[in-house]
């Protein structure tokens, strides 16, 4: 038996994504502009950090334990099981697409971030939030993977909004980013992993057919 594809076979549902990614596309290269060379918060950044910054514990504990998940360590303890267990249910498809959807966004979030200049507390550069970007891509990629119903779109948008919204919390809580940054991050992932499916499926679907 084929393993399915990771975009959804319905045509709308397909679209919606593509639609989203490339609205996510143009607010990243927005941000991006606007904030170019910038090592100050806008308006909107002091206004929305002015509320969020310095939690105190035990909400800074689980602001720091998020901040971890999105450090090398920290993601290859989330990657490698889900990779792993792609690989046992025999869905090669499936943990490819971790490895690079995980790995598009992450590299697409520093490349901008080096384009852009924009930076925080020094010379570090911030824009677009690679934490962020990190995780958003990390629940796209395993919600897509999970479902394969009708509602699947919607589960895969919820999942990237709550999963995204939480890691972005903690890098403006700790003052790691603005939270434009954190948006740049999040539309990154949303804007990189359906091209990274498509492209997958793509590659798949050709090595099968070329398959005797």
């Amino acid at each position: 038996m084929a393993e399915p594809r990771l975009l959804p076979e319905r045509p709308r549902h397909a679209v919606v994504l593509g639609l989203v990614a490339v609205l996510a596309a143009l607010v990243v290269a927005a941000l991006g502009v606007r904030y170019a060379g910038a090592s100050e918060p806008g308006g909107v950044d002091a206004r929305i950090a002015g509320a969020l910054y310095g939690v105190e514990p035990p909400w800074r504990s689980v602001a720091l334990a998020m901040d971890s998940l999105g450090e090398p360590v920290g993601a290859a303890a989330l990657v490698v099981p889900i990779v792993a267990g792609c690989l046992l249910l025999r869905r090669p498809r499936a943990a490819a697409f971790v490895v690079v959807g995980v790995a598009a966004a992450v590299g697409t979030a520093t490349l901008l971030k080096h384009l852009a200049g924009r930076t925080i507390h020094g010379d570090n550069l911030s824009y677009p939030s690679g934490h962020t970007a990190f995780a958003t891509s990390l629940a796209l990629v395993v919600a897509m993977v999970a479902t394969r119903r009708a509602a699947g779109t919607l589960f895969v948008f919820a999942a990237a909004l709550v999963v995204g919204a939480v890691m972005g919390w903690a890098q403006v809580a700790l003052g790691a980013h603005y939270p434009t940054d954190v948006l740049g991050g999040w539309c990154t992932a949303l804007a990189v992993v359906p091209a990274t499916a498509w492209l997958v499926d793509r590659t798949a679907d050709q090595l099968r057919r070329s398959r005797p």
